[in-house]
């Protein structure tokens, strides 16, 4: 049986599972939705999540969405090369780094780019200039992590790494944009600020398959 992914470019949650899809060098079929045409919201996806959102994964007969939950049971459902460690003790680290990222990191991050992307102007607002504050204190704690490794947890690549790098890409992409230089410097050029950060992004993005998984309107956009 296929795996198949229905997923939308540039969508943090479904490049997650796209480069665990890689990592793991499984197989699949690749369903690009338009969000700009509402595919996610059709009747056909509707029936597979009733939320109407991206990603979801079907493996025969089987549906599941929400990223993290997807990783996890392709750990379990193909388990090699581990992405929750191989023992007990280094899954539990990996749970709590994301746990850790979705509380304290991620939220600042979607407020950030909800403001870049969506055009606000006042980037130098206290909301967002205190977003971008915790965004860069919490980047340290990263930071130190990875001057001791290559990977956030343990001696390989696993299900953190993979659940933060697609956050931390959009993040740049939207520190980029003109309009945004003065938040930019408190965070970019990362390679600067953040060395071993930056040297993990590449990192990341060397692994087997990653161009396969690259968002194809950032491509275009480029």
């Amino acid at each position: 049986m296929t795996i198949e992914v229905f997923w939308g470019s540039g969508s943090p949650f479904s490049w997650r599972v796209l480069l665990a899809l890689e990592y793991k060098r499984l197989p699949y079929l690749s369903h690009l939705l338009q969000f700009s045409k509402q595919e996610h919201k059709s009747h056909e996806m509707l029936s597979l999540n009733p939320r109407g959102r991206v990603p979801v994964l079907k493996d025969g007969d089987y549906v599941c969405f929400e990223s993290l939950a997807i990783l996890y049971y392709l750990d379990l459902k193909y388990p090699q090369p581990p992405l929750f460690g191989r023992t007990p003790e280094e899954a539990g680290t990996i749970m709590r780094v994301i746990c850790e990222y979705q509380a304290y990191i991620e939220p600042q991050l979607h407020h950030i780019t909800e403001a870049v992307f969506g055009g606000r102007t006042d980037l130098g607002g206290d909301a967002v200039t205190a977003a971008m504050h915790k965004v860069a204190s919490e980047a340290r704690t990263i930071e130190g992590r990875l001057s001791k490794s290559d990977w956030i947890v343990g001696d390989a690549c696993s299900a953190v790494d993979l659940v933060i790098f697609p956050g931390i890409q959009l993040l740049r992409r939207a520190l980029e944009k003109p309009g945004a230089a003065e938040l930019s410097s408190r965070f970019m050029p990362v390679e600067v600020h953040y060395p071993a950060l930056g040297r993990w992004l590449a990192r990341v993005a060397a692994l087997p398959g990653y161009e396969r998984t690259y968002p194809p309107h950032w491509r275009a956009l480029s």
